[in-house]
């Protein structure tokens, strides 16, 4: 069974988007260690999955001379990996090796763990990662916390009904002020 990972970033109070959507403070400073971090992350295989706003944000930027000319090893594999996004409202995807799923996540999740390959990652995509935590479908999460303090915005698990209980799995320190946890369901 394919293993369901989500990659968030976070601000230290916890928010993966300011009260307007905008994700610009998420940049984390480079240095040598986070970089070599980013690619190493970068070179994995796997199915990209996303929402449609991050879809649409990811679509504009990685394709394009900027992003390829800045990050190449980065931008290589997210044009090159297989990616799908969940949307009701996009009427097609036109990102290179994107499939567009309409259907409901409860059924289409499962579906897609139980198939054949490489695990899947889901980037950003604040509303799916709630959603798929509410029904008990992420193996794993992934959360960088920058350090930059908001006061307000979104939170990951914005809308969930119950309590979700994790274990911590990994932490790691950047000399860059950037913190990486891992956890995993209970």
């Amino acid at each position: 069974m394919r293993k369901l990972v989500s990659f968030m970033q976070v601000s230290l109070d916890g928010f993966f988007a300011d009260t307007s959507g905008d994700l610009s403070w998420a940049k984390a400073k480079q240095d040598a260690e986070f970089q070599a971090f980013v690619e190493q992350n970068a070179r994995g295989g796997g199915v990209l999955l996303f929402g449609r706003m991050t879809y649409e944000m990811m679509a504009s930027y990685w394709p394009s001379p900027v992003a390829l000319k800045n990050d190449p090893v980065v931008a290589e594999r997210m044009n090159s990996l297989p990616k799908i996004v969940f949307s009701r409202t996009l009427s097609k995807a036109n990102w290179s090796n994107t499939t567009l799923i309409k259907g409901d996540l409860a059924t289409e999740i499962p579906k897609l763990k139980k198939g054949d390959g490489e695990g899947m990652a889901i980037l950003g995509s604040g509303s799916l990662v709630s959603q798929l935590a509410e029904l008990g479908l992420i193996d794993e999460y992934q959360i960088l916390v920058n350090p930059v303090a908001l006061g307000r915005g979104r939170t990951i698990f914005a809308g969930i009904q119950k309590k979700l209980a994790l274990t911590h799995t990994e932490t790691r320190t950047f000399g860059n002020g950037s913190v990486f946890w891992c956890y995993e369901p209970v």
